[in-house]
């Protein structure tokens, strides 16, 4: 398990955000935006914020059950599978490339210093 989560840190600190953002702005920006509530919830403070609790958005009765923390772990398994993280949650997209999901999670991390 430790070297699962050094390589995955080590993975993370080499993802690019100006690319996690072209992504984010491709992918992503059909259902979400970072500081309003759309067909997904808004994502600015994502980070350490506790799933289904983005103020103001409907989420799925698992969501807002879930214990799941907002991490980088989380996220990556999240955009990997959301089914597999959440059962019963109702986001219907994936990203299935490993480096797409740390370029998007390094810029949602950095949007929410802002």
């Amino acid at each position: 398990m430790a070297i699962a989560a050094q390589a995955f840190f080590s993975f993370a600190q080499a993802a690019d955000a100006a690319r996690g953002k072209q992504l984010y702005e491709s992918r992503c920006i059909g259902c979400h935006s970072m500081d309003e509530n759309r067909t997904g919830p808004a994502h600015r403070g994502v980070f350490g914020r506790k799933a289904g609790s983005a103020k103001g958005y409907d989420y799925s009765p698992a969501l807002r059950r879930s214990k799941v923390v907002w991490r980088e772990k989380n996220l990556d398994l999240w955009l990997a599978n959301p089914e597999g993280l959440i059962p019963g949650q109702k986001m219907g997209f994936t990203v299935p490339e490993a480096k797409d999901r740390a370029d998007l999670i390094q810029y949602l991390r950095e949007q929410t210093r802002k």
